[in-house]
């Protein structure tokens, strides 16, 4: 309560203490004040986030509603996406026209992004790799329908946050529902049909990378649940699904070998897994995985002179590169927040997160494939231009988290972000 309506509050309080029906009468605006007053504020662990940062949320909120226009220009077309997804409909796994090999509809399916038909066969079987150029056919089956899905309930959620209309909260907690919780469209906790290759397999450990994009979609609940349109019976409902995926992503045979990879897919199957755990509020299985991750990822992914050579082997290796560091910067950040520093963990020989980016620095700015030393294919504008936001985004990330200098210059001169890009929402510059 400010001050004043509190010096007010006790005076009224002492010179009507003898008449009840006066003292509520005069009592009742100041308390009203008081009620909306708390109601404006929000302390930032009341906002149940797992990678997002409470505080810095508030604040964003609140230089908007004080006009800052530096920010408008995300703020409005968050606004405008958010729109279009309150008219996108709702997103099932049963939607696909295909049957997964069990029957059953609810079962996630998926196949290979770098596998095609073979042209030398008569029926294009098995298919073959063509590393770095995505099969269409892979639009038609969960995949995309479980992207679009996630990225439309953080944007949805944060439209929300911002705003306070609540239809955007609504709309979020409906798509949420229809994905997780509805009987008839749930899907089913389990990725045993992901990345199949047809001819060869009915799936493969590699496709639980699939569900990468889930993890936008953890906070943006986390946000909702302080709305209406969200319940408890939901929330629990949801974290039950969350701890049997869990179990099944840590525990089964897909999910040990995931972890076992040695590039980027072990480096995103330990964010996942700490972050459903973090989400279930099993925060002892995430700290066992975040105090692992110098040992089995930074040991073993970066080289001393920072480079990542399961990467930079691949077809598009600076991306492959900025990917894996993306998934160890988000490790980091939850690492800080439970007295883990992966940010400053460094091996004998010199090997670390801040290595890995000064590396990559080097051919960052003003990226050029004729000079990067690996292979890196471009399709078009658009291509580029999303692996160089990538880029700025986990230096922006890096210098937030570190004060470093350099990573600050490394953002202005990458400048890949538009002042449109929610990423100045959620990692705003200061």
């Amino acid at each position: 309560m400010p001050v004043r309506y509190k010096h007010a509050f006790i005076m009224k309080q002492i010179f009507f203490r003898k008449t009840r029906f006066l003292k509520i009468i005069i009592l009742l605006p100041a308390i009203l004040l008081n009620q909306c007053d708390n109601s404006s504020r929000e302390e930032p662990d009341s906002l149940r986030l797992i990678d997002w940062d409470a505080q810095t949320l508030l604040e964003v909120r609140q230089r908007l509603e004080t006009g800052d226009m530096a920010l408008q220009p995300a703020l409005d077309r968050l606004i405008r996406e958010a729109d279009e997804a309150l008219n996108a409909g709702t997103f099932t796994v049963t939607d696909k026209p295909q049957e997964p090999p069990s029957g059953d509809k609810k079962d996630y399916m998926s196949i290979a992004p770098f596998w095609w038909p073979d042209p030398d066969s008569e029926d294009g079987l098995p298919y073959i790799r063509r590393d770095g150029e995505v099969n269409p056919e892979r639009h038609e089956y969960d995949s995309r329908r479980l992207s679009e899905f996630s990225s439309a309930v953080q944007t949805l959620s944060l439209a929300w946050f911002f705003t306070g209309r609540e239809a955007y909260a609504e709309h979020a907690a409906e798509l949420v529902r229809v994905w997780f919780i509805h009987e008839k469209t749930s899907m089913n906790p389990h990725l045993r049909y992901a990345q199949a290759i047809r001819g060869r397999n009915e799936g493969r450990y590699i496709g639980l990378i699939d569900t990468v994009s889930l993890l936008l979609m953890l906070d943006a609940v986390g946000l909702i649940a302080k709305s209406r349109a969200w319940s408890d019976r939901d929330d629990e409902r949801l974290r039950n699904w969350f701890r049997q995926y869990k179990t099944w992503f840590i525990e089964s045979e897909f999910g040990r070998d995931e972890s076992a990879h040695p590039n980027n897919h072990g480096t995103w199957h330990d964010a996942q897994a700490s972050g459903y755990a973090l989400f279930v509020r099993d925060t002892t299985t995430a700290r066992d995985i975040l105090q692992r991750v110098g040992e089995l990822r930074i040991q073993e992914h970066i080289e001393p002179d920072g480079r990542m050579p399961r990467e930079l082997q691949r077809t598009r290796g600076f991306s492959y590169s900025i990917y894996n560091l993306r998934g160890l910067i988000m490790l980091a950040e939850r690492g800080e927040r439970l007295s883990i520093d992966l940010w400053g963990y460094q091996t004998p020989d010199g090997r670390s997160i801040t290595q890995a980016l000064d590396w990559l620095l080097l051919y960052a700015v003003d990226f050029d494939p004729e000079k990067f030393p690996y292979e890196q294919l471009i399709h078009n504008s658009e291509d580029r231009n999303t692996m160089l936001r990538h880029a700025e985004m986990i230096y922006r990330r890096a210098a937030l988290a570190t004060g470093d200098k350099r990573y600050f210059d490394a953002v202005s001169r990458i400048s890949a972000i538009t002042p449109d890009d929610r990423i100045n929402l959620l990692y705003p510059m200061p």
